[in-house]
Parts: structure tokens; sequence; C-alpha cells
């Protein structure tokens, strides 16, 4: 392990990759302290329990929420416009031609989903804004500002930091390590580990948790991890045989491989989208704080842990495995370059059958896989019903982390094996090594 970190500086490319990784995400988390003016944090942190729902927008904005920095807001303005362009990608026409476009329809579709979220951003800073100055604690008003200043003000702070986080990610996406806004919450989910881990060892030194539990909890969070590495690097390998051709004298083919296909295509961009759409009906009780129709729909129906809620963010995660798998994965394109090669499954037809055969599968091995995740974002309420452990443990941000973890670690296989060093494990189930 130690010689593969030596490797990874021995390459120019990769360390300056790295580097820059690092400074981006070093910027990111001083933006998360730098705080929003006319809010009192203090009182802030009181008034907001961290198992609602803007506890779960205070851990993917990586504590920046409940401090009210700039970045309160953190990167889900710009994860809502994206899932909202790739839905419309499917029915409208013009984005659909953006798609087929290559390069230039990408950066096209970019430059759309930045607009999107300029918009977004300064609709959720108006609704937290007008949230934020209806609350009162018994130590005073949280906003010591007047409404007339305070309102345009945040819409602006909040907006700009979203839009910096969006191009901090843009950054470490184009000339980073890759994954730049998965990157971005994976570093804030996991800074909010050692306080989590603070928090267990005071209720196990102070007795208010028997030590008993805290091994049951730590049993979980081992299992959930192995269990989320095993499913997300599952495959099912489809033989693929390519005939011998002769060409001059020289003999080409005649191999038998396989195509790998993902039981988790899509990664953690269902978790990440699911949550995004859960953090809608907040956005909508900020923008009108005085209907008491919508927040108490909020507030009983859709309140986080609830039979609802869960019920609700696991047909959605469901919903964006297939979705999402369904835009990285085209069977057709795949069938298509196998004949072209002159490759075939055995025992089906090339062509047309041929992508039938593949969409078939990637369909039934898909479902397990996203139903797996499903179950797996739930636990964190069954957790803290059963147990009373804190929400970050397991769930959604375990979920994320491991699989931002591997898919980073394939990122930096990649280039070790490009240059023929050894990469992390000799004998692992890393994608980049499989290929």
């Amino acid at each position: 392990m130690l010689g593969t970190f030596q490797s990874i500086f021995k390459i120019e490319e990769l360390r300056k990759k790295i580097l820059f990784t690092f400074a981006m995400l070093v910027v990111y988390r001083l933006g998360s302290h730098i705080p929003s003016p006319g809010i009192d944090s203090t009182l802030l942190a009181q008034s907001i329990s961290g198992d609602t729902i803007f506890g779960l927008l205070d851990l993917f904005a990586g504590g920046a929420f409940l401090k009210a920095t700039i970045f309160a807001l953190g990167i889900m303005p710009y994860i809502s416009a994206s899932i909202m362009l790739q839905l419309l990608g499917a029915v409208v026409p013009y984005l659909q031609k953006l798609q087929k476009e290559g390069e230039e329809g990408r950066r096209k579709i970019t430059q759309y989903s930045r607009y999107l979220t300029v918009f977004i951003a300064a609709l959720q800073a108006f609704g937290t804004a007008q949230f934020l100055t209806s609350l009162e604690v018994p130590g005073g008003k949280i906003v010591h500002m007047p409404y007339a200043q305070f309102i345009p003000l945040t819409i602006l702070t909040f907006t700009c930091g979203t839009i910096f986080i969006m191009w901090l990610g843009e950054q470490i996406t184009e000339r980073g390590i890759g994954n730049g806004i998965s990157l971005i919450i994976f570093i804030g989910i996991v800074a909010r580990f050692p306080d989590a881990v603070i928090e267990e060892v005071q209720y196990l030194w102070y007795g208010t948790r028997s030590f008993f539990i805290e091994v049951i909890l730590v049993a979980v969070m081992l299992l959930v991890v192995a269990s989320v590495i095993l499913v997300t690097r599952s495959q099912r390998k489809v033989p693929v045989q390519y005939p011998k051709r002769v060409v001059g004298r020289r003999v080409f083919g005649g191999a038998t491989t396989h195509l790998p296909l993902s039981v988790n295509s899509a990664g953690v961009i269902p978790i990440i989208f699911a949550q995004s759409i859960m953090f809608l009906p907040a956005t909508v009780q900020q923008l009108f704080p005085n209907t008491e129709w919508i927040s108490n729909f909020v507030s009983n129906t859709l309140s986080p842990g609830g039979l609802w809620y869960n019920f609700i963010y696991g047909i959605i995660i469901i919903f964006f495995a297939y979705f999402y798998t369904a835009i990285v994965f085209n069977p057709i394109d795949i069938a298509d370059n196998m004949r072209k090669n002159g490759g075939f499954v055995p025992g089906i037809r090339p062509g047309k059958k041929t992508a039938e055969y593949i969409e078939k599968i990637l369909t039934r091995i898909t479902l397990p896989g996203a139903i797996f995740f499903a179950m797996i974002a739930i636990l964190p309420w069954v957790l803290m019903n059963y147990l009373g452990v804190s929400y970050y443990f397991g769930g959604t941000g375990l979920l994320i982390v491991v699989g931002v973890a591997l898919d980073t670690l394939q990122q930096i296989e990649s280039h070790l094996l490009m240059r023929h060093y050894d990469g992390f494990l000799k004998k692992g189930k890393i994608r980049g090594r499989s290929y």
C-alpha cells in the first residue's frame, strides 16, 4: 500500500490532479466557515433538530446550513437543475438533439444547467431567508437585520455561494481527479463524521448509551460498508465471442471475452438525485411559511423517518437507478459495436436481438441493486428509532461516501495501470483492474 502511494506521486500528471483536487476541497471547506451576514448561527443550530429535513440539508452542505455560512445551500440546486434537464431530455426534442451532438451538445446542456442553477438557487435562497425571518427562539430572533435588507442580501449571498461551489466542482472534474460534484458532497459528509464520533463517545462516557449498543452500531456500520462495496462491484458477465479473421498473413480475433454488466451502473447518482427531490417539499414550505396545510403536510406526511417519507424516498431511488442506467448504458449502441467488430453473444443473433438480450439482463440485475440501496438509504431512520444513534451513521451518508471513494480509487487505479504501476489491490475487484 505504501508503495502504491509512492507511485501516485511519481506520476507528474496524477500528482498535479490530486494536489489540485485537494486544494479545491480545502477552499470549499474554508468557505463553509465564512458566516452569512445578519444570522445568529448559534440560535439557528438550537432551533433546528438534526433529524429533520433541514438536518439532512445540513449533512449535504457539510454543516454549512446550521452554521449559516455563504455555502448554506450547498450544491443541491445544481443537482436539482441537472435532474430537471435530464428528465426533460427524455421528452423535449431539442434537448434530445443536443445530447446526440457530442461534446458541443454537452457544453450547451452544461450552460443551460448553470442558468437553471442560478434560478433554483435564488428561489431556494429566498425561501430560506423567509424561513429564517419567521424563526424565533427563547434567546431572541435568529435574524438581527431589517427585513428589507436581509432578504436581498441573503439571496445574493447564498446564490453566489452555490455558483462558486458549482465552479469548484467543474474545476475538479476538468483539472482534478474527476467526479467534482460527488467529491464535494463526499467531503461535506466526511467533515461531519468527527462530530458524530465525539457524540457517540460522550454517550458512552456519560452512560447515556450502553457499550453493547455501541458494539452493535459499529457492527452494523461495518456490515453496511462491506455490503455496499460487494453490491457496487458485483457484475453479470455476458460471454462474447469474436470469430477469426485472416488479413494477409495475420490472424485476428478468435477470442472469447465477456461484457461486464454492473448491478449498480448508476453509482451513487440515484441516491443524490432522490435526496435532492426530497428537499423539494421543504423548499415549498419555506416559500409559503404561513400556509398551514402545506406546513402540516410537510411536517406530518413527509417528515424524515416517517412511513410515507421512506416509501417515497425508496421509490425515487429505484426510479433514478433505472433512469440513469438507461442514460449511461445504451444496449443498442453496445450491440451495434459488437456487430461491427464481428462479435456476438453465443446463441443470440447479432443486432436487435442482442440489444434486447442485454437490456433484459440489465433490467433484471438493476432491480435488486436498486432495492438494496433504497433499503440502506432508509437504514438511519431505523437506527434512530431503535438504537437512538445519529442520523449520519449509515444510510445515505455511508452510501455516498463508499460509492465516491470507490469511484475515486478507480480513477487513480486507471492512471497507475496505464503507466504499468501496481494498483491498490493485487487481487481486488476494483473495476479499473478488471477491464
